[in-house]
């Protein structure tokens, strides 16, 4: 029953609310629901200091414990939340409570919790060394065993599955799955490419980003007049998530919606205010923001947690220390040379020249790279390798991976790991390499990385019949080029026959499915720790979840009551007036804890930006980008390798409002057409 819904839910979340439950066989009803909810509710957040003789990193966030919900009848200590409590009994009319929200919110802010998110950027929550994560809890429950989990639908509609006994308990939900947004037949493919960095090459962290960070300090020290004081700066990767846009413009960090609308954001390492953050990036006329514009960056890959960090810590000296050097310049400026800086790190050896001194530092071996690559290619499917890195880097790092070892001079000539592959293309210059038709093809000479020029699709089709197997005997290892080439050399003949593996989700993902109808793969290493942490705080969501769903119908319910009081005599609408006040009353009970426990949720995630995939409580941009472009997810390359060549991925199906809220128990279908 819906009641006895509500009723658990608000006993675990600690909130009294009294409030008319409604029905067309029933009269009113008083319920009162009690429970406890102790905690403690305390967060720190210090702004980073700076000094003209020292600039580092921002101070760390104060420890906390957290929250726990405890069950109903539990004794209040002096830990418990206060305020909150304060609150709610401090509440006086509810309609002046209506007025003071309407006041403050703006059009996007429909039952958003915008206080929560706001909350958390103002005050993120961190867990001292005590502050352990909950038990670990199967996402399904207690589904025992697996006759009993299909046994309803296999006799609706009337199956015999004997194979049923077969399977597990339950289904075991790993980190390493690949996970299936658009339904994907893997026999039906006929090649499969992968990028290198962060796909098939995973990194040491921090030590790999050090790297550049440190190379971009020292150039922009060194070479363009900053500050001495940017050698003091030190790298925190963190302190950033993908997924984040940089207005380089105004040197503010944003997390926004699918919707484009900013739910969090931060001005270098200070948080701007809920009002401010409106201000910029909201309450416009005939301009909102697509975040595409010149000036906006987008954080699609690893690689730019080092931009970002430099960035913000330069945007900190410029508005806090005292330097006319930076103050002459514009955050955009100020952005582009960071820009400028960390790139020439990848290209000038500051980067290349230290990993291949010392691979197993910034290296991480997977032993499940090469037996996925030579399965492939056993069962018929072309192999290439798609990057944007150069022949002297990608030789460095492939032959680390294929021996398992730093390899000799000699060694690294042979360049025995591209036996992996059908074919080689370095210096792609990706996105423009899915773009441009007019891109030219150079072939590489593995053993010095040399180029020389080939006249690619011409030469190709003058070879005649097999002209692409032809192409690829005199050599396979090639230097930019396009799309084109890589199709010709495959010998495909639609996109949908490729499928490419990547970590970078506009550069690999949604360039090569939007442009070329390939699919496409997206490489996630954060994933592992999403997953672990949602399920640790699958039950929270569970009653946030359930809160809202309250809240929604209690709304629902008042907004009939006052389209009916038009018609009512005068007592009957004073009847309703009161009704009305008691609902808005215990909406204002419930969003007072429903904000504590969002806030909390989120923070769990990560104590800035709250969780990847999702912003307030739909999909963020990054979460919406992936579930649209990325075919399948998973948290690394070789994870692919643990699906046979006849895997058939599916969907687990989606929703809109209408279907979803019809598919809850509680609810049940009014037909209006036919009443």
């Amino acid at each position: 029953m819906p009641l006895q819904q509500h009723h658990n839910i608000l006993s675990r979340i600690g909130s009294r609310i009294i409030y008319y439950s409604y029905s067309s066989n029933m009269t009113r009803t008083l319920f009162s629901l009690t429970a406890a909810l102790v905690g403690s509710s305390s967060a720190f957040t210090q702004s980073p200091s700076f000094s003209n003789a020292s600039f580092s990193n921002p101070p760390m966030t104060g420890t906390m414990q957290k929250n726990t919900f405890l069950p109903a009848g539990t004794d209040l200590t002096k830990r418990s939340f206060s305020s909150l409590s304060e609150s709610a009994s401090s509440q006086s009319s509810s309609s002046r409570h209506s007025m003071l929200f309407a006041k403050e919110m703006s059009t996007y802010d429909i039952d958003t919790d915008e206080n929560a998110e706001q909350s958390l950027a103002d005050n993120p929550i961190t867990y001292g060394a005590n502050g352990q994560p909950s038990s670990p809890q199967t996402v399904n429950g207690d589904a025992g065993n697996v006759a009993n989990r299909y046994s309803s639908v296999l006799e609706s509609m009337d199956l015999n599955i004997p194979s049923l006994k077969e399977l597990p308990s339950q289904r075991a939900i790993s980190s390493n799955d690949v996970f299936c947004n658009r339904e994907l037949r893997l026999d039906n493919i006929r090649a499969i490419g992968f990028d290198m960095d962060y796909t098939l090459a995973q990194y040491q962290q921090p030590n790999f980003d050090k790297l550049a960070f440190d190379g971009a300090k020292e150039k922009l020290v060194n070479s363009l007049g900053y500050p001495k004081e940017v050698l003091d700066f030190e790298y925190d990767h963190t302190y950033w998530v993908r997924g984040l846009i940089i207005d380089t413009a105004r040197g503010n960090f944003l997390k926004i919606d699918r919707h484009k609308y900013v739910r969090v954001a931060y001005h270098g390492f200070s948080p701007i205010s809920s009002n401010m953050r409106k201000q910029i990036y909201s309450k416009t006329f005939n301009k909102q923001p697509s975040f595409t514009e010149k000036g906006f960056v987008n954080m699609d890959t690893l690689f730019q947690h080092v931009d970002a960090h430099l960035f913000a810590l330069l945007v900190e000296m410029k508005d806090f220390g005292e330097h006319e050097f930076l103050d002459m310049r514009t955050y955009e400026e100020i952005y582009r040379q960071v820009r400028e800086c960390v790139d020439l790190c990848h290209r000038d050896g500051v980067i290349k020249d230290e990993v291949a001194r010392d691979p197993e530092k910034y290296l991480v071996l997977d032993d499940g790279l090469l037996p996925m690559l030579r399965q492939y290619r056993e069962n018929g499917i072309k192999v290439f390798l798609l990057t944007n890195s150069y022949w002297e880097y990608t030789s460095t790092a492939m032959n680390y991976l294929y021996h398992e070892k730093k390899v000799d001079e000699e060694t690294q000539k042979k360049n025995e790991w591209t036996e992996l592959f059908d074919l080689v293309v370095v210096g792609a210059c990706k996105p423009a390499y899915l773009k441009d038709p007019y891109l030219n093809l150079f072939r590489v000479e593995p053993e010095d990385g040399s180029l020389k020029n080939t006249d690619g699709l011409f030469e190709i089709e003058a070879l005649g019949e097999g002209g692409a197997e032809k192409f690829l005997e005199m050599g396979k290892c090639f230097q930019g080029g396009n799309w084109n080439h890589l199709q010709a050399m495959l010998e495909t003949t639609a996109g949908e026959e490729i499928i490419y593996v990547g970590d970078h989700l506009y550069a690999d993902v949604l360039r090569s499915k939007r442009a070329l109808g390939w699919r496409s793969c997206f490489i996630m290493p954060e994933l592992p720790e999403e997953m672990r942490i949602f399920n640790s705080q699958v039950d929270l969501r569970k009653s946030i979840m359930q809160l809202r769903s309250l809240r929604d119908e209690l709304g629902a319910y008042a907004d009939t009551m006052r389209l009916e009081m038009t018609k009512a005599s005068f007592s009957e609408s004073r009847a309703m007036e009161k009704k009305i006040e008691q609902i808005e009353e215990d909406d204002g009970k419930i969003k007072e804890k429903l904000s504590e426990a969002h806030r909390q949720y989120h923070s769990a995630f990560h104590p800035r930006w709250g969780q990847m995939f999702v912003a307030g409580y739909q999909d963020s941009r990054f979460g919406y980008f992936v579930k649209n472009y990325a075919c399948l997810y998973t948290s690394k390359a070789t994870n692919l390798g643990l699906a046979s060549a006849a895997r058939a991925f599916r969907t687990s199906g989606e929703l809109l409002p209408h279907d979803n809220m019809l598919s809850r128990p509680s609810t049940e279908f009014v037909d209006a057409e036919v009443e």
